[in-house]
C-alpha cells in the first residue's frame, strides 16, 4: 500500500476508534439506566417504543456515519466498500475491547450479546461478529491493496454471490430466534432468553464468504 493508503488507513482507523468508544458509552449509560446489576437477558427497556425507537435511529446514523467516511475515503466504489467494511470491522471489534475497559464485559468470547435492533433484536455470542469483523478487515485490505497499485479490482458475479451468500447465512442466524417470535410469539419477547446459537450455519456464511474473498486474492495478486 502506497503513502496515500497508509494516510487514509490511519485516519480511518483512528475515526472507528474514536467511534467505537462513544458507541461503548451509549451502553455503558444505557446498562446504568436498565441493567445496573450487570447486563443478561431477557432485554429490559429496549422493549419500550420511546427507547426502542430512539435505538433504531441512532443505529441507523451509526451506519450513516461509516458511509459517509468511506465515501470520503474512497474515490470509486471497490474503494470507498473496501473502507466501509474495513471502518465497520475496526468500530465493532474495538466496540467490545472499549465495554471490556470499561464494564469489564463480555465475560468470554461466548458471552450473549445483542448486536443490532433493526428491525428486530440480533442476538448471538460475542465471537460471532467477532470473526465477521476479521474477516470483514481481511477482504478490505485485500481490496485496497489492489487499489493502492494503481490496478482495478478483478471480483465477478461469482465472488458477490458468494459473498452476499455467506454474509446472508450469517445474519440469519443472528436474527432468526428473535424474528421467530416476532412472527409467532410477540408476547413471548419481554421473556427471551437464548440458549443455544447455530453455529453450522455461521460456519457455512464464513465459509462462502471466504471462498469469495480467496477468489478475489487469486484473480489480483
Amino acid at each position: 500500500m502506497n503513502k496515500e493508503g497508509m494516510r487514509k488507513l490511519a485516519i480511518v482507523t483512528i475515526f472507528a476508534l474514536a467511534m467505537a468508544f462513544l458507541e461503548s458509552a451509549v451502553v455503558l449509560y444505557i446498562r446504568k439506566l436498565f441493567y445496573d446489576g450487570g447486563f443478561s437477558f431477557p432485554l429490559r427497556g429496549f422493549t419500550e417504543s420511546s427507547v426502542l425507537n430512539i435505538e433504531w435511529i441512532r443505529e441507523f446514523f451509526t451506519i450513516v456515519m461509516l458511509l459517509a467516511v468511506a465515501y470520503l475515503a474512497g474515490k470509486k466504489f471497490y474503494e470507498r466498500f473496501a473502507w466501509f467494511i474495513y471502518a465497520f470491522a475496526v468500530w465493532d471489534i474495538f466496540y467490545y475491547i472499549w465495554l471490556k475497559v470499561i464494564l469489564h464485559w463480555p465475560a468470554s468470547f461466548f458471552t450473549w450479546d445483542v448486536l443490532f435492533l433493526i428491525p428486530w433484536a440480533w442476538v448471538s455470542p460475542v465471537l460471532a461478529p467477532v470473526i465477521v469483523s476479521v474477516t470483514f478487515i481481511v477482504f478490505a485490505l485485500i481490496i485496497l491493496r489492489v487499489v493502492y497499485k494503481g490496478k482495478n479490482v478483478k471480483m465477478d458475479r461469482i465472488d458477490w454471490a458468494l459473498f452476499g451468500t455467506g454474509m446472508l447465512l450469517v445474519l440469519y442466524t443472528f436474527i432468526i430466534d428473535y424474528g421467530r417470535l416476532v412472527f409467532n410469539n410477540p408476547d413471548l419477547i419481554a421473556s427471551y432468553v437464548p440458549t443455544s446459537y447455530n453455529w453450522i450455519g455461521f460456519a457455512f456464511g464464513e465459509i462462502f464468504a471466504v471462498c469469495a474473498i480467496a477468489r478475489v486474492w487469486m484473480k489480483n495478486r
